[in-house]
C-alpha cells in the first residue's frame, strides 16, 4: 500500500510541475487525469479552481473552499476575487464527491449557474465544471450539456 501511496505522489508531483509550466491540460483526458489525482481520494468534500489565461494554459490549480464529508460552502466573492487576482480569462470549477456518486446535485447546478454568471460580470468565462469521485472518470458538466 506504501508503494502505491508513493507512486500516487510521483504522479501527483510530476503532473503539478507540468501545470507550471502552463501546457499540461492541453486535451480533456489531462483535465480529468489531473483532477481525479488531486481531489479523487479526499475524505472531505473541496471546490477548487482551474485558472487559465486568455490562450487557456494553466496558470494555477487552486483548492479553495473546504467542507464536511456530504457539503461545502462556496462564496461566489471569493471565487471573483481569486480570479481577478490571478488575471485569469477562463476557469474549470472542480468539486468532489466523496460519496463516489459522480451525478450534479441541483445545489451544484445552481451554483455553477450562479458562478457563471458572476464571472461573466468581470469577462472570465467558466470552460466547464467537473465532480471528481474516487477513481471514476470526472464528471463534465460541459459534455452533458449542463453548462
Amino acid at each position: 500500500m506504501r508503494i502505491l501511496g508513493a507512486a500516487r505522489e510521483l504522479l501527483t508531483r510530476a503532473l503539478a510541475e507540468a501545470v507550471e509550466l502552463g501546457d499540461c491540460l492541453d486535451s480533456p483526458q489531462k483535465v480529468r487525469d489531473l483532477l481525479r489525482l488531486r481531489f479523487g481520494d479526499l475524505p472531505h468534500e473541496v471546490f477548487g479552481v482551474v485558472l487559465l489565461d486568455s490562450q487557456h494554459r494553466v496558470l494555477d490549480v487552486v483548492e479553495l473552499f473546504r467542507g464536511t464529508l456530504a457539503q461545502t460552502s462556496v462564496y461566489p466573492r471569493e471565487v471573483v476575487k481569486l480570479c481577478l487576482e490571478a488575471n485569469a480569462a477562463a476557469v474549470i470549477l472542480v468539486h468532489n464527491h466523496p460519496s463516489g456518486s459522480l451525478e450534479p446535485s441541483s445545489a451544484d447546478l445552481a451554483l455553477t449557474e450562479t458562478l457563471k454568471k458572476a464571472l461573466t460580470l468581470v469577462d472570465v468565462r467558466v470552460l466547464d465544471h467537473f465532480i471528481v469521485a474516487g477513481t471514476a472518470s470526472p464528471l463534465s458538466f460541459a459534455e452533458r450539456g449542463l453548462i
